[in-house]
């Protein structure tokens, strides 16, 4: 993880990669407990005899649970110390380029696209690329917008 002493010492940094997550396990318990919560019990998240025939030969995560995993990677990343409270402002742009097969690991990379100064804080504009372990094409690409405040 890296650590940033304050949210300004960010502002230098756009352009350049500002954290790694650690890896994170997508086994069929989560995949199951996000269909409960969300209602989207589609077949080729939960029913494991149904996936093998189907297009990718096993159950696969819901895109939008991947997505859901964002705010875990961003934990495991990086901290900015001095910051007392971040929310959520939004995403610009979400791609799944690849599915998540029940059981992998996956990781995300942050990448600090934007750095705005508020009065308090900054909003930051962050890519992630979430990769699966194995593949060489991400699973996720999204670019998020969150407003940091010290």
């Amino acid at each position: 993880m890296k650590v940033f002493e304050r949210l300004s010492d960010l502002q230098p940094l756009v352009g350049q990669v500002i954290g790694e997550s650690k890896w994170i396990v997508v086994d069929q318990a989560r995949i199951d407990g996000f269909a409960d919560a969300t209602g989207d019990h589609q077949w080729i998240h939960v029913d494991p005899v149904r996936a093998a025939a189907g297009p990718f030969g096993t159950t696969v995560a819901h895109g939008f649970l991947t997505l859901s995993l964002m705010p875990e990677m961003f934990a495991s990343a990086f901290e900015v110390r001095d910051v007392r409270m971040g929310v959520n402002y939004g995403l610009n742009k979400v791609r799944f380029p690849a599915p998540v097969p029940v059981d992998s690991r996956l990781r995300a990379r942050f990448t600090l696209l934007g750095y705005e100064a508020l009065d308090g804080g900054a909003q930051l504009v962050v890519e992630m690329t979430m990769e699966r372990e194995g593949s060489s094409k991400p699973v996720c690409v999204a670019e998020s917008v969150t407003r940091r405040f010290v």
